[in-house]
């Protein structure tokens, strides 16, 4: 990037921040007003990219102790918290995939599935994206597929379709679990900061599956409406296993089997009371060792993605400080007069804002601001505390409609195949369903597990 461009994406950020400064400071303490034009700077910059996300991401180091915001300690401790040691544990696994090419083993599988029509080739790629995003990155699993799908035809619409279907995909899927993208592993560690009873792996994967295959199958009809019915060679390779790909296999179903089993059942079964992050942690540090091998720390530590570890550590620091200063507390003040109405309403205006905002703004540190709002709005009114924010964090996750709102749907915009139009109208049109159907299934579902 020219320098002269990174300086007027840098002073666009900080004239952002002086606005916000400006805008708060009549309403709210020195410190709240701050603070949220820390925040304001901060998304700024991870919009417009004029520092690197690494390096957005540590300033909250710097700023909220010379703002008076937090202490040093009480900021850098957030960039230590056993959800970021999760992930890393679940990338390390990612990178053994990739490494070993058995993400191309399960694509030509999951392919091998569904009939060569369009429409059929459509929910294959979708529901491969999907999957392999519930247990990979969402980005790691675009930039996989990406390829794979452009491939498949020479017609540029359903090229379109196609990239499309991987993009939503992996955002749809990236909910299956607690590991699958950044807002669950937030929401799961604010969970822990607060107290509050944790989701186990395994219910969160009963609570939410209807929702993601509703979503597949609502996406895979709308893609592939007005495509004739043609034949496309997907030229498979069925191939068998390698003695590493089996390894990395056998150590994936070994991981999920004990990943269930110390899950509790409540109140039939209390689970080995093992840590989730100390599972995955192993599970990656395994593959550094005999048996498996697979890994070489200097080979593949340029690999593993210590900005969106960075990333994270801002997201709970944010959180933290609108826990400490209070800003929490007196937004939430403003927010309880929606919870007098109706729980479904209350749910739909939450989807509705959360979903939208998404859409210009970064998911992890929206999620980072909304939940301990949330909690104190729950706090107050006697709202299912675990079910708004599960709602909230979900949306996070859904935004269909700009190619800045989630990685994979900017991915998919670089393919070029794709139109900012095009992805806008899909999007809004995803965006709607996704709220109705997050909403139906939070106030039929979720409210009787949570």
């Amino acid at each position: 990037m020219p320098i002269s461009e990174q300086v007027k994406k840098i002073s666009i950020a900080l004239l952002l921040a002086i606005i916000a400064l400006g805008v708060m400071w009549p309403f709210f303490t020195p410190q709240q007003s701050l603070m949220v034009s820390a925040i304001v700077l901060m998304v700024a910059l991870w919009t417009n990219e004029g520092l690197p996300l690494a390096v957005v991401s540590l300033l909250p180091i710097v700023i909220f102790p010379a703002a008076g915001v937090l202490t040093t300690k009480e900021t850098t401790i957030n960039y230590a918290n056993p959800i970021i040691y999760l992930f890393l544990g679940g990338f390390l696994v990612a990178i053994a995939v990739e490494k070993t090419d058995l993400h191309k083993v399960i694509a030509d599988k999951m392919l091998g599935l569904f009939p060569s029509s369009i429409r059929g080739i459509i929910f294959a790629l979708i529901i491969t994206s999907g999957l392999l995003s519930s247990v990979l990155s969402n980005t790691t699993t675009t930039l996989l597929l990406l390829p794979i799908a452009l491939f498949l035809t020479d017609e540029a619409k359903l090229k379109m379709r196609l990239a499309l279907g991987i993009a939503y995909g992996a955002s749809i899927g990236g909910i299956l679990t607690p590991i699958g993208t950044p807002p669950n592993l937030i929401l799961m560690g604010i969970m822990e900061e607060m107290g509050m009873e944790a989701i186990p792996f395994a219910q969160w994967m009963y609570m939410v599956a209807p929702l993601v295959f509703t979503m597949f199958i609502a996406v895979g009809f709308v893609l592939g409406i007005g495509l004739k019915d043609v034949h496309i060679e997907t030229d498979l390779h069925n191939k068998p296993l390698d003695d590493a790909q089996r390894k990395v296999l056998y150590l994936i179903g070994g991981l999920i089997a004990l990943l269930l089993v110390n899950a509790p059942i409540k109140p039939y079964y209390n689970g080995l009371g093992l840590s989730e992050p100390g599972i995955l942690l192993s599970a990656g540090l395994l593959l550094f060792a005999p048996p498996f091998s697979i890994l070489n720390w200097m080979d593949d530590k340029e690999n593993i993605p210590y900005r969106i570890m960075f990333l994270f550590g801002a997201g709970f620091a944010i959180a933290a400080a609108f826990t400490k200063t209070g800003m929490a507390t007196e937004i939430a003040s403003y927010l309880v007069t929606f919870s007098n109405m109706p729980i479904v309403l209350f749910l739909l205006i939450l989807a509705a804002l959360v979903t939208f905002t998404t859409e210009i703004t970064s998911n992890t540190a929206l999620i980072s601001i909304m939940l301990p709002i949330l909690y104190k709005v729950a706090e107050q009114t006697g709202i299912n505390t675990t079910l708004v924010m599960m709602v909230a964090t979900v949306c996070a996750s859904y935004a269909f409609m700009l190619p800045i709102a989630t990685p994979p749907n900017a991915i998919a915009m670089s393919s070029g195949v794709i139109s900012m139009k095009t992805m806008a109208a899909y999007g809004m049109v995803f965006n709607i369903l996704g709220i109705l159907f997050i909403v139906t299934i939070a106030n039929l579902f979720w409210i009787h597990l949570l």
